[in-house]
């Protein structure tokens, strides 16, 4: 059940809130939480009830793990004991996400025939098994509280943020499901949620879901791009994969505050980011901050010399790009961000200051190549858009965009320059507007948060969501076909 469905839109999300409001109003604080958590594991099983299990097994198994770690007082078991959680969390990843990515290579490699498993990967692994080992490493720090395993349950399935994040913390949900005041109606956050609930779905069913079409026809379809049509396909990536992860984002935040639940921030307009690290700063920020807890600062963060720290770096951002998806692309996407950072760091420490126009520049087309080895299916579909890009595969302009008249005079200067071609006829004008209109939004906007933070609602907010909403519910009722979000593939 997808957050931009008419089911979950007019019939889920709904029969979910109102019962579990109900059931408050009444006193009925346990039923209203077991309602809420059996809701969220209905959402999760809508794909495929036959990974409901999964989910289940894993949470019980580290919750009775997390409870061990917080109650033992023995430093060699409660060693053991995290190491054997750590494992479970990492195996379980492990066979559904990469068993076919070690398989194939170890075929190619060794040439050997072992035939692959061909798993579905469970949707939100790769999120709640974060969740999780951040849960048993507080517990094992005495960081974590007492939590029965209802509190447990809602706070990995809670389904706003269940599927493709935020990663939340428990110190951040937690208290707030505990919270009296939070199981009663408010008004305000109702009208915050569906706000910034209508902003998401803008994104992602009008914007994103755009921006799809040329970047699936590009990397997918087309044998060869030239450069327009390179640059034409990167960006309109670039664009679908912002939109449509902070769309996400901005729909599971407002989600969560109908429920009077507020998740942590996930996007801070990362594309007006100055540098690498700033952008990191500002992108999918609550993975980042899972990295530097849990993985950057035990291996020692930056305080073994110089050395240590540009491989920490590394590490970190190849278990990033390993994380993403199983496959050598992501793998070198993390690559190319780790030593992209150890480069920003190696400039910051002669203390000089670039021009802030052209630290833009740089930091941006660094992420849109980048994106290009995220996107790619294979070696091959990377290596054909970044040709392209370079211009290594011809430069062919369409007419739409330049008269046919200076085409012709630029090509009687003796300059070779076609002028159309298949792919790019199919884009033209609406491809270079959308692209046009992408930079403004990124560049020159506020995001989402910052709108509502400074919101004072009155009826001019009030018409201009029922607009927006009324507008993106017809888009998809006529115009689009339902899609998956980007991150449920990771």
């Amino acid at each position: 059940m997808l957050f931009n469905s008419f089911e979950f839109i007019f019939f889920f999300l709904p029969i979910v809130f109102l019962v579990y409001f109900y059931l408050n109003k009444r006193k009925l604080v346990l039923p209203a939480k077991l309602w809420l958590v059996c809701s969220s594991l209905f959402f999760y099983s809508w794909w495929n009830v036959l990974y409901l299990p999964l989910i289940l097994s894993s949470m019980v198994i580290n919750y009775f793990i997390g409870r061990k770690l917080g109650a033992s007082t023995t430093f060699v078991n409660r060693k053991g004991l995290l190491v054997l959680g750590i494992v479970f969390n990492v195996g379980l990843l492990g066979y559904y996400k990469y068993s076919d990515f070690f398989l194939a290579n170890v075929n190619y490699f060794f040439s050997t025939n072992m035939a692959l498993l061909n798993l579905v990967l469970p949707l939100a692994i790769s999120f709640f098994t974060f969740q999780q080992i951040a849960y048993l490493v507080d517990a094992y720090k005495k960081e974590t509280k007492e939590y029965n395993f209802l509190n447990y349950a809602l706070f990995v399935s809670f389904f706003p943020q269940l599927i493709a994040g935020p990663i939340v913390h428990h110190k951040e949900m937690m208290p707030q499901f505990a919270s009296n005041r939070n199981k009663l109606i408010n008004y305000k956050n109702i009208g915050l949620g569906i706000f910034i609930f209508s902003i998401g779905l803008f994104k992602k069913v009008v914007i994103a879901d755009t921006f799809a079409v040329w970047a699936t026809a590009g990397f997918d379809t087309t044998e060869l791009l030239t450069l327009f049509e390179a640059w034409a396909v990167s960006l309109s990536y670039t664009f679908q994969i912002y939109f449509d992860f902070s769309g996400y984002t901005d729909m599971a935040i407002g989600i969560a505050l109908l429920f009077n639940i507020q998740l942590p921030l996930n996007f801070n307009s990362p594309y007006k980011a100055l540098n690498i690290q700033d952008f990191w700063k500002r992108w999918h920020m609550t993975l980042g901050r899972f990295l530097t807890t849990y993985i950057y600062i035990p291996l020692g963060g930056n305080r073994k010399g110089k050395r240590r720290t540009y491989i920490n770096i590394l590490l970190v951002f190849l278990i990033s790009g390993f994380w993403h998806g199983a496959g050598w692309t992501f793998v070198f996407w993390g690559l190319l961000h780790g030593i992209a950072m150890m480069i920003n760091r190696y400039w910051k420490s002669f203390n000089m200051k670039m021009n802030a126009i052209l630290a833009w520049f740089i930091t941006f087309n660094f992420v849109n190549v980048a994106w290009v080895f995220f996107r790619a299916e294979t070696w091959e579909d990377a290596i054909k858009v970044v040709k392209g890009m370079a211009g290594l595969s011809g430069v062919e302009i369409p007419t739409e965009i330049i008269p046919y008249s200076i085409l012709a005079k630029i090509n009687a200067l003796g300059l070779d320059v076609a002028i159309i071609s298949s792919f790019g006829a199919s884009i033209g004008k609406k491809a270079v507007l959308a692209i046009i209109l992408g930079f403004v939004v990124v560049l020159f906007f506020k995001n989402s948060v910052q709108i509502v933070r400074n919101a004072k609602l009155n009826w001019i907010h009030a018409h201009f969501v029922i607009a927006l909403f009324c507008f993106t519910v017809l888009y998809m009722l006529y115009f689009v076909v339902e899609t998956e979000f980007l991150y449920f593939n990771f």
